[in-house]
């Protein structure tokens, strides 16, 4: 059963343009990964430091096999200082509703 994943990234705002140009290239990888079915990106209209990444995974296991891999050899270490605040990451189940 597929998932989906919303990443809230709030940037500051003199780095807007290094973001985007880092995320570019990071989502390269990401919609590489095996099991991601979607990746999209969405920014606030009223506010471009403001942006929800909505990504799409085939299983569970597929989404958390992608976080290990960021969370180990393909780490973006240039992202947090760019950050105004930390990252919030949240899964949704598909519901039979």
């Amino acid at each position: 059963m597929s998932v989906t994943v919303l990443l809230e990234l709030k940037f500051k705002p003199e780095s807007v343009a290094a973001g985007r140009d880092l995320m570019r290239r990071t989502l390269e990888t990401t919609r590489a990964f095996e099991g991601n079915l979607q990746t999209d990106v969405w920014v606030d209209e009223a506010d471009e430091a403001h942006w929800i990444i909505y990504e799409v995974w085939a299983t569970v296991e597929s989404d958390e096999a992608y976080r290990a891999f960021r969370a180990g050899e393909g780490k973006v270490v240039e992202l947090p200082p760019l950050l105004a605040a930390p990252p919030v990451k949240t899964r949704y189940l598909t519901s039979d509703v």
